[in-house]
């Protein structure tokens, strides 16, 4: 299993992430755990301390000089699985500030391997899943991205739409890389996250999701999202999808 996870000034919350990710290796035994870090021009020592943190486990960083954006960071470790990725793999991506829950990644693996789906989403919008602790605004714009994607992109029965904390088989990242070359994305920003799944609903993509309750006050420090480049970015996705198809 490899693990990608984008990174901007979350030195606070390497230690419990790396403690999860030493978790997860007793909770999946039967996968290797490769974890790949994208330094997103942290300014605080991210990076480093992730190196140094995460001796006990199989980890890699990638670092961009500046900020890029979480879409671009992305595309950064897609890039770098290009000539790594299997058919039988499976790429778990995931928040770097904690809000992701690893223990539920056993849950989305099962689901992944018993009911051979390509894709699994952990989703607070499910049912039994739910927020927490959230400001308002970060609840608003997820609803937005919502009907977004629903009404002007014509993807229907996907509750969560935007999160980063997704399960794929390596077969399915091999065929959006071979479909939209090794990045995948175009797109630097949050939205990058709508444009992947607008992707794989034109590869026909078989895709699940699983309950999860996001809980944000399990983060340290603030979210790096901001509001108004994001809606910007979901509303000029509209403008892309038909060189996609």
């Amino acid at each position: 299993m490899y693990v990608v996870v984008p990174l901007l000034n979350e030195v606070e919350n390497i230690p419990t992430l790396i403690r999860g990710w030493e978790a997860l290796r007793h909770r999946v035994p039967h996968h290797t755990i490769s974890v790949i870090l994208v330094d997103d021009g942290s300014t605080d020592g991210t990076g480093g301390v992730a190196l140094q943190e995460g001796k006990k486990i199989d980890l890699v960083v990638l670092t961009h000089e500046t900020n890029k954006g979480p879409g671009y960071s992305f595309g950064t470790a897609f890039e770098y699985l290009a000539d790594r990725v299997q058919h039988e793999d499976v790429v778990l991506t995931m928040e770097g500030d904690n809000t992701s829950r690893v223990e539920l990644i056993p849950t989305m693996l099962e689901r992944m391997e018993r009911e051979k789906y390509d894709v699994v989403f952990a989703s607070p919008y499910a049912y039994g899943g739910n927020i927490q602790n959230t400001k308002l605004i970060r609840v608003l714009l997820s609803h937005f991205a919502n009907a977004f994607v629903k009404v002007v992109l014509d993807i229907r029965g996907i509750h969560t739409v935007s999160s980063f904390f997704r399960l794929y088989t390596g077969d399915i990242i091999q065929r959006l890389q071979r479909r939209y070359g090794n990045r995948i994305l175009e797109r630097s920003g949050f939205e990058s996250m709508v444009e992947l799944l607008k992707k794989l609903t034109i590869l026909g993509s078989s895709i699940s999701e699983v309950p999860m309750k996001l809980d944000t006050s399990k983060r340290a420090g603030s979210s790096r999202m901001r509001v108004l480049r994001t809606i910007f970015g979901y509303l000029s996705l509209s403008f892309d999808v038909r060189k996609w198809k």
